[in-house]
């Protein structure tokens, strides 16, 4: 067998873009809320042990930490005293007083200082975080522009929530005034394009779309101890309608066990954001209990495989698909993409150590071309470090540093192709090899408005219009 499709998800897609009703109306698939379970804090990208383990490596000047602490400590916005420059309304996107730039240098400079405190234990950069994070607090009310700002709310809203969980508790910080942010201004925003999707057809934004998004309400639910919001991240991972829930950005598998980023048909700078996010919303799973790397038989391994291989420039098999673009009574026609965009082994993002040491370190399970693509990509910065645009600040970064560990003795099993993303993995498994918190069940991003993607063009090939993933070779019918 060539590749293997999910046929109900697919279906579920195209019966989702045929029409009004592809809109999309709930945010992931119904289902019981799980058990409460306690939080565990700090619990984003990087929990108390990661945070310590940072600290006594680069004490001990151990290699790669110190390259990667060399990194930070380079970066500007890592500098104590940075000053923010809060903004009560930010807008991105064309056609209005652009401003979210401030933002995100703001945001990676509370990250970064948030950082080097924890290393190396100087309040003045805690001091520069706090103030940062307490100054955007007093004064955002509201996100604004075009379709891009749905793309400001989620990938700034997890980046802050981030920041923020790493000054939980410290002297001084307005953690209460920040939640109360975090849901009204951002997290909103993400949930409502989960929902809506801005009134397109549900295959109109790619998968990075949705990813943001759900990164934004994974996060939220985090710093705000919300099981429900947590859920709803999750269970769009697993079941969502939009693009960027699992099968529908990874919907191919092949026999060779690479699955294919549906983005790779599109360009490279977006699948590897897109790849970038995955991992984060992994991870952020993963350090509350919630095991969302082995889900579905690791498909989240095989997809970053896919693109590490083609990245590095390696000949990889694609699928060609359709899918509908524009809205209900706006625009609509159907983009054709049959085979993938051209590759350039010299672009680096810094997104490749975080999924390398999870699953070679923490499972033991070998990923070859992520392992590969990683090193070259080693030591890894963070914002500032990849150019002066927004793509250059769309992942936190500083991996080397933050998500190099060493090999447990006993790497933590991969959840069975059947199984739910268990994290009860195994008794045997040391903690450090377990999800970590309380459940055990558990760069331009995008085009503008839709008179933006209407005047983009594309392919418009007006019969169908769903999004149909078809095996390649195989005629007249869709893939099973």
């Amino acid at each position: 067998m060539a590749a293997d499709i999910s046929r109900r998800n697919i279906l579920k897609i195209a019966g989702a873009a045929a029409g009004a009703g592809g809109i999309g109306t709930v945010v992931g698939a119904a289902g019981p809320a799980s058990a409460a379970g306690t939080f565990a804090h700090p619990g984003m990208l990087h929990t108390r042990a990661d945070l310590d383990r940072m600290a006594a490596k680069v004490k001990a000047g151990a290699a790669p930490y110190r390259a990667g602490f060399a990194r930070l400590t380079a970066n500007p916005h890592a500098g104590a005293g940075w000053k923010a420059n809060p903004q009560p309304t930010v807008y991105r996107g064309s056609g209005s007083p652009e401003n979210y730039r401030t933002l995100y240098n703001d945001i990676h400079a509370a990250y970064q200082n948030a950082l080097r405190w924890h290393i190396t234990g100087d309040t003045a950069h805690a001091d520069t975080a706090r103030d940062v994070l307490n100054a955007w607090s007093a004064k955002l009310t509201r996100l604004d522009g075009s379709a891009d700002r749905f793309l400001a709310a989620g990938l700034y809203g997890y980046q802050f929530a981030n920041a923020a969980e790493l000054m939980r508790g410290y002297q001084g910080f307005e953690l209460a005034r920040f939640q109360k942010m975090q849901r009204e201004v951002f997290c909103a925003v993400s949930e409502d394009f989960l929902i809506r999707h801005n009134g397109a057809y549900i295959t109109n934004y790619w998968a990075n779309w949705d990813l943001t998004a759900m990164a934004c309400v994974l996060a939220t639910g985090i710093l705000c101890d919300d099981r429900a919001t947590v859920d709803r991240a999750v269970n769009y991972f697993k079941h969502g309608e939009g693009m960027g829930s699992i099968k529908n950005a990874i919907p191919v598998v092949h026999s060779d066990g690479l699955a294919e980023w549906v983005e790779a048909g599109r360009d490279q700078g977006h699948a590897l954001l897109g790849v970038g996010l995955m991992g984060t919303f992994c991870e952020m799973a993963w350090n509350q209990g919630i095991d969302l790397y082995g889900y579905d038989d690791s498909r989240f391994l095989k997809g970053a495989e896919y693109v590490a291989k083609w990245s590095l420039g390696g000949e990889v098999p694609f699928t060609p698909y359709s899918r509908r673009k524009g809205a209900p009574g706006v625009w609509s026609g159907t983009e054709t993409v049959t085979k993938a965009a051209d590759a350039d082994p010299a672009m680096v993002r810094p997104i490749w150590a975080m999924i390398a040491n999870h699953y070679t370190k923490r499972r033991g399970r070998p990923a070859p071309y992520v392992t590969r693509i990683a090193a070259k990509a080693a030591p890894e910065g963070g914002g500032g470090d990849y150019g002066p645009n927004s793509g250059g600040y769309d992942q936190l970064g500083f991996g080397t540093l933050c998500f190099t560990r060493d090999r447990p003795s006993t790497p933590a099993p991969s959840s069975s192709p059947s199984s739910s993303a268990s994290a009860a993995s195994s008794s045997a498994a040391p903690s450090s090899a377990r999800p970590q918190g309380g459940r055990g069940d558990l760069a331009a991003t995008g085009s503008g408005d839709l008179v933006g993607v209407a005047a983009a063009g594309g392919v418009a090939a007006l019969a169908g219009g769903l999004l149909l993933l078809r095996r390649r070779g195989r005629a007249g019918g869709e893939g099973s």
